[in-house]
């Protein structure tokens, strides 16, 4: 894995996108295989202001993204991948008030998909407030796009040598 791909693109990864830009995702780093993001807790993320806890579907949004990110930590770059299955088991609510942490792993990388836990948390992983278990497709068709750009590039390259 590059430094650069982990200095660089992986944070930007991590919250460059509009979605997770709006919902504030922050990268908080990369220990051995298993990649941490991070929410801070805000009253507009709520999704029951009686009791003041985080929307499910923030948790599934964080810990589905967090899952791909591992996927792309465990192919060492980027590439396309979608998600194929997510289930989440929410095992109890998060406190209010609180950021919440997520972590996941890919414990399993075949030529096209990649398999992830990840969970969501406050301060530690055995007290999770949701678990999930997902599978991402890796596009094929990246390679081949990848493939194509570097024999037009060859190609342009070998006509401005002649």
């Amino acid at each position: 894995m590059t430094d650069q791909f982990l200095t660089t693109l992986l944070p930007q990864l991590a919250s460059g996108a509009a979605h997770t830009h709006a919902l504030g995702f922050q990268y908080e780093g990369l220990d051995a295989d298993r990649v941490r993001l991070r929410v801070p807790y805000r009253a507009d993320l709520v999704g029951d202001p009686e009791t003041g806890v985080l929307a499910g579907g923030l948790v599934t949004t964080l810990l589905d993204h967090v899952g791909g990110l591992a996927v792309w930590v465990g192919l060492k770059t980027y590439q396309p991948i979608a998600t194929l299955d997510l289930r989440v088991d929410y095992m109890r609510a998060a406190i209010p008030g609180r950021d919440l942490i997520a972590e996941a792993r890919c414990y399993r990388l075949t030529r096209s998909i990649g398999f992830v836990r990840a969970w969501a948390f406050e301060d530690d992983p055995a007290d999770p407030v949701a678990a999930a278990q997902s599978a991402y497709v890796i596009s094929a068709e990246g390679d081949h796009r990848a493939g194509a750009n570097l024999r037009a590039k060859s190609s342009r390259t070998a006509g401005d040598a002649a």
